[in-house]
């Protein structure tokens, strides 16, 4: 089955904080939508409403990708997990390969390696190429080897689970057959405004993710107090 580019970003988010901030997940819908609408470590930059998330993760939770966790324990609101790893029978390090192409389109080595920092361990970028390889001999395959970019000296490697999302690309509408000059799916769900920054705004832009942190850790301290009957 091939994800839609709005199950893909919204399926990506929840695996990115399940390893990057495993305290804060599963996540709640206000804190999904922050995830998918950041504006760093995201390709395209996109604007969800949270209606709009709770019915893509709904549609993917039916089709075995997700799973909905219900308040219990002195959490007052529904929380949304993934299921990824489960349903493609991935490792850890499997899974933040994945996650990142998912998030940010197609990487070289040394991106993956960098980019994966924070949710796994990788020695060097052969490790990386190992486990990539691993996953392109999958039947069907997940992973697959790309040529490379003029000017590039390292191949690239892309997901084949849902549409090839060009890592440069800022869209303002999606558009079932627009493709960038590579030949790769510029996504974004149709009728939602992309969110494309230029120079000026990057302090707005770093300030706007700061401020979507802030509101997931409230809403964990809120949590907690309800738990400690504060």
């Amino acid at each position: 089955m091939e994800l839609t580019a709005e199950e893909m970003r919204v399926l990506g988010c929840l695996a990115e904080k399940q390893l990057t901030t495993p305290g804060q997940y599963p996540l709640t819908l206000n804190a999904l939508t922050l995830a998918c609408n950041q504006s760093t470590s995201r390709e395209p930059v996109v604007s969800y409403d949270e209606r709009f998330v709770e019915t893509t993760v709904t549609r993917v939770k039916t089709e075995g990708w997700a799973r909905f966790y219900h308040p219990s324990h002195g959490r007052s609101v529904l929380r949304f997990g993934h299921c990824l790893d489960e349903a493609l029978g991935l490792d850890t390090r499997q899974l933040a390969l994945m996650t990142v192409l998912m998030l940010r389109g197609p990487q070289t080595l040394a991106e993956l390696r960098t980019r994966t920092q924070r949710m796994a361990e990788f020695a060097d970028t052969r490790e990386v190429e190992s486990d990539l390889d691993g996953l392109a001999r999958r039947q069907p395959p997940l992973v697959r080897r790309l040529g490379r970019l003029a000017g590039q000296k390292e191949e690239r490697y892309t997901q084949l689970i849902g549409p090839q999302v060009s890592a440069s690309s800022r869209v303002d509408r999606y558009s079932d057959d627009a493709e960038s000059h590579d030949g790769e799916v510029r996504a974004e769900p149709r009728g939602l405004q992309g969110t494309g920054r230029g120079p000026d705004d990057a302090l707005a832009a770093q300030v706007a993710d700061l401020q979507a942190e802030v509101a997931s850790l409230r809403h964990d301290v809120d949590d907690l107090r309800s738990q400690l009957g504060i």
